[in-house]
């Protein structure tokens, strides 16, 4: 699959649609993680030097760093229509912005795999950094302006 269907598929997921992280919760929108539904919340842990890891009530993954093959960023603005409907008609005119990383990877039997996970807000810069340093590549972006978000 290519980074852009990863996304779609990612943010086609009616789950995925409503759903936004708060506080350090992570987001696995969906992938090739078997057993793992789409749209679950977790913790990601990058403390581990050799790889990166998902933890989470439905189930857990793991990539190491060295079998990352491709690192992509993006992010999708939304209309807040559910608070523009709850508060005020102002709200339509303020943005939410949802933070996608899309990893691809080989898996222990050398295919590739893929995951798309959304990331809290003031988090992206940090973990994109660390993937890029253990894995040797460079993160890809979808726009100017999510380069300009992680790298100011």
């Amino acid at each position: 699959m290519t980074r852009r269907q990863w996304i779609a598929a990612g943010i086609a997921s009616p789950a995925a649609l409503f759903a936004a992280v708060r506080g350090k919760e992570v987001m696995y929108v969906g992938g090739t993680v078997s057993g793992l539904p789409e749209a679950t919340e977790g913790q990601l842990d990058t403390s581990d030097s050799k790889a990166l890891r998902f933890f989470s009530n439905k189930g857990n993954f793991e990539i190491v760093y060295e079998n990352i093959t491709s690192i992509e960023y993006g992010q999708k603005a939304g209309r807040r229509l559910g608070v523009a409907l709850a508060i005020t008609v102002w709200a339509l005119f303020s943005k939410k912005r949802k933070h996608f990383l899309t990893l691809g990877y080989k898996d222990a039997e050398d295919k590739p795999q893929g995951v798309v996970l959304e990331l809290p807000k003031g988090t992206p810069k940090s973990v994109i950094t660390i993937v890029e340093a253990r894995s040797g590549r460079k993160c890809e972006y979808e726009s100017e302006e999510a380069r300009k978000h992680v790298h100011g």
